[in-house]
C-alpha cells in the first residue's frame, strides 16, 4: 500500500511539475512583451524557440538547413531578433512565414530577411543568376505568406505603399495549404479564411509538434477581429476548431510533459485545452450576440448588455487600440452581415 501511495504522490509531482513547467514558458514570453525588456528566448523544443518582446511571438525553427522563423516582430526590435536568432542557430536564417499583415508581424521582414541567406544561396556558388538575385532581394532570406498578405503590404501603382518592397512577401500562396521540408521536418502553412481577417494563417511543425497560430490566438485579449478586412466570428472559431484537430494532448500517459504546443500572437503558450477553453468562450459569445441579433436588437443595445462580461477580467480591456467592446461591435458586425447575406 505504502508503494502505491508513493507512485500516486511522484506521479501527482510530475502532474504539477509538467504544467508549472509549461506555465513558466509561457508566462517567460508573456512578461518579456509587458515589461518592454529587451528580446527574450524561450526555448520549448531541443530545436524550436520562441522570441518574445518584439511585437508578436516569433517562432524559430533551428537546424542544419538553417532558421525558419514564423513572423518578425516590429522593424524597431529587428536587430534584437537577429541577435536572438544568431545565439540559437549556427546557420542563417532562410526563411520568414508570415501569418498576417499587421505591422507588429511583419514590420521587420526587411532586417531579418537581409540578416539571412537565400536557400538560393545555400552552397559555395548562388543559383539562378540574376534573376534569382533580383526576386530574392539580392539573395535575402525568403519571405512567404498567404496571397493576402502581399496584397495588404503592397499598393496599386501609383500609390504609397504600407510597407517598405523589401519587406513584402518573396512568395505568396493561394491555395489552402503550402508545405515545406525543412531541418528534417514537415512544415504546413494552412491558410485560415475570415477569421482575424482575410489573410491569416496558421504554421504547423510536424516533428517539433508546435502550432504558430498568429492573430488566431491571443493570450492577453479578445481575438482581433477585423470585419473590413475579411474577419468574422465565424472563420475566427472555425480556425480555431482548426489547431484543436491538429493538436494533442499526452494521452494515455497523462503525467508526462508533452503535447502541442501552440503559439500566440501574444502572451503565454497554449497547449490544446487552452485553445478549446479559448474557443469555447467564442461560441458562447457569438450564440449570445447572435440570439440578440435575432431579436432585433441594435448595436448599441448589444454593447450595453455586456455579452463578454464573464470573460472581460481575463481578456477585456476599457481602454487601449482593442476593447472589450471594440470585439463585441466586430462579433455583432460580421454576425449582422452574414445574416443580411442570408447565409
Amino acid at each position: 500500500m505504502r508503494s502505491a501511495l508513493h507512485r500516486t504522490v511522484v506521479t501527482l509531482a510530475v502532474i504539477v511539475l509538467a504544467g508549472i513547467a509549461l506555465e513558466r514558458a509561457g508566462q517567460d514570453a508573456a512578461h518579456a512583451q509587458q515589461a518592454g525588456r529587451e528580446v527574450e528566448t524561450i526555448q520549448l523544443r531541443p530545436n524550436f524557440f520562441v522570441i518574445a518582446g518584439a511585437g508578436a511571438n516569433i517562432s524559430v525553427q533551428t537546424g542544419p538547413d538553417g532558421a525558419v522563423l514564423v513572423d518578425a516582430g516590429t522593424e524597431a526590435r529587428a536587430d534584437a531578433v537577429a541577435a536572438a536568432v544568431r545565439a540559437i542557430a549556427d546557420q542563417p536564417i532562410r526563411y520568414i512565414i508570415d501569418t498576417s499583415a499587421d505591422a507588429d508581424h511583419v514590420g521587420g521582414n526587411g532586417k531579418l530577411a537581409r540578416a539571412g541567406r537565400s536557400i538560393f544561396a545555400m552552397g559555395p556558388e548562388p543559383l539562378g543568376g540574376e534573376f534569382a538575385k533580383a526576386m530574392t532581394n539580392g539573395f535575402a532570406a525568403s519571405i512567404l505568406a498567404a496571397e493576402g498578405v502581399l496584397l495588404r503590404m503592397s499598393a496599386p501603382t501609383g500609390r504609397p505603399s504600407p510597407f517598405p518592397n523589401d519587406a513584402w512577401p518573396t512568395e505568396t500562396f493561394a491555395e489552402s495549404r503550402r508545405d515545406l521540408y525543412f531541418n528534417h521536418e514537415g512544415i504546413q502553412a494552412f491558410r485560415q479564411a475570415a477569421a482575424h481577417s482575410d489573410a491569416d494563417s496558421i504554421v504547423f511543425f510536424r516533428g517539433s509538434d508546435v502550432i504558430a497560430a498568429g492573430e488566431i490566438v491571443d493570450a492577453t485579449r479578445f481575438p482581433r477581429i477585423d470585419p473590413r478586412e475579411g474577419g468574422s466570428i465565424q472563420g475566427e472559431i472555425a480556425a480555431l476548431n482548426h489547431v484543436i484537430e491538429m493538436s494533442v494532448r499526452p494521452r494515455p500517459l497523462v503525467f508526462q510533459p508533452g503535447g502541442t504546443y501552440i503559439v500566440p500572437a501574444h502572451g503565454h503558450v497554449f497547449d490544446q485545452i487552452d485553445v478549446v477553453e479559448y474557443r469555447d468562450m467564442l461560441v458562447i459569445i457569438r450564440d449570445i450576440v447572435q440570439d440578440a441579433i435575432d431579436r432585433g436588437l441594435t448595436i448599441a443595445q448589444v454593447v450595453a448588455a455586456a455579452p463578454a462580461k464573464a470573460y472581460a477580467p481575463q481578456y477585456g480591456s476599457t481602454s487601449g487600440p482593442w476593447t472589450t467592446d471594440d470585439f463585441v461591435k466586430a462579433v455583432y458586425t460580421s454576425l449582422a452581415a452574414k445574416r443580411t447575406r442570408g447565409q
